[in-house]
């Protein structure tokens, strides 16, 4: 289950897949089908309210599919329990930083200090500019 901003999603609403990974585990990785898909569609969770799922269709945009899924992949371990779980933990985590709210940024004057330096700095350009510039000497 994934415990996301208060609202618990059973594990019935995610969708498994499983295949050979090409990770470590040497002879395991041939025989064994490690690697794990873990799928979520937020169109049709019972769990989410509206607000929720406008939220991370508009935040995780680039990963959701076209009919609604988000898809997480591991296949970082050995087993295939444990890539399950590291998944399932990689897509808890996706979901709960979509719903984070952004603090309101705050609108700062610069400082005294820090217009200075930038007008200090401004200056020393100008003045290498000018060494640079071609200068007449009066010879013809």
């Amino acid at each position: 289950m994934l415990i996301i901003n208060n609202s618990v999603i059973p594990e019935s609403e995610l969708r498994f897949k499983y295949a050979r990974s090409s990770g470590p585990g040497g002879q395991n990785v041939n025989k064994l089908s490690t690697k794990v898909w873990v799928f979520f569609n937020i169109n049709e969770s019972k769990h989410l309210t509206e607000q929720q799922k406008k939220r991370i269709v508009k935040k995780l945009a680039t990963r959701i599919d076209k009919s609604g899924n988000i898809r997480v992949v591991c296949q970082r371990h050995r087993s295939q329990v444990t890539n399950k779980q590291a998944a399932v933990l990689r897509l808890e985590k996706l979901l709960t930083e979509a719903l984070k709210k952004a603090r309101p940024r705050k609108k700062t004057k610069p400082t005294a200090a820090s217009k200075e330096r930038r007008l200090k700095a401004k200056k020393i350009t100008s003045q290498i500019k000018n060494q640079r510039s071609k200068k007449d000497f009066g010879c013809d």
